[in-house]
């Protein structure tokens, strides 16, 4: 099944965000945070304890738009992205729940990154529920 031009866009989208987010975090933590209305300071341990998801999010939106030019990583590149436009708002929906309401500017980044998630589960809907999918759970591993 070959790539539509909707699933290059998702993935596109997602890995370029996700790139930009994750570079941004690692190269200018105090500017990012500072954007979000936090401030840091110059502690070493929060720093590195900031800038090491930073790496592996831009890590992963460099894999997400990798599957458009190769296929075998197309299912990688998929669940990448998946996981990450899934996992971050579900976090932040779980902050709102247990820390209260956050600033405004994580409230946009919620809403871009609720946004990025259905675009890419409408990319993707027919890949999710398609035959291969279908086939392993017919046929489990043992």
């Amino acid at each position: 099944m070959s790539t539509t031009p909707f699933e290059k866009i998702a993935l596109g989208v997602s890995g370029l965000t996700a790139l930009a987010i994750g570079g941004f975090i690692v190269s200018a933590p105090h500017a990012f945070y500072a954007s979000y209305g936090i401030a840091l300071g110059q502690d070493a341990s929060l720093l590195s304890e900031l800038r090491a998801p930073g790496a592996a999010l831009a890590g992963f939106g460099i894999l997400m738009p990798l599957g458009i030019w190769r296929r075998a990583i197309l299912p990688a590149s998929v669940a990448v992205a998946l996981t990450v436009f899934l996992a971050f708002p579900i976090g932040r929906l779980v902050g709102l729940v247990l820390d209260g309401l956050p600033s405004g500017s994580v409230i946009a980044a919620l809403v871009v990154e609720i946004a990025i998630a259905a675009l890419l589960v409408a990319a993707f809907r027919r890949r999710l529920k398609g035959p291969a999918l279908q086939a392993h759970a017919a046929h489990p591993v043992r």
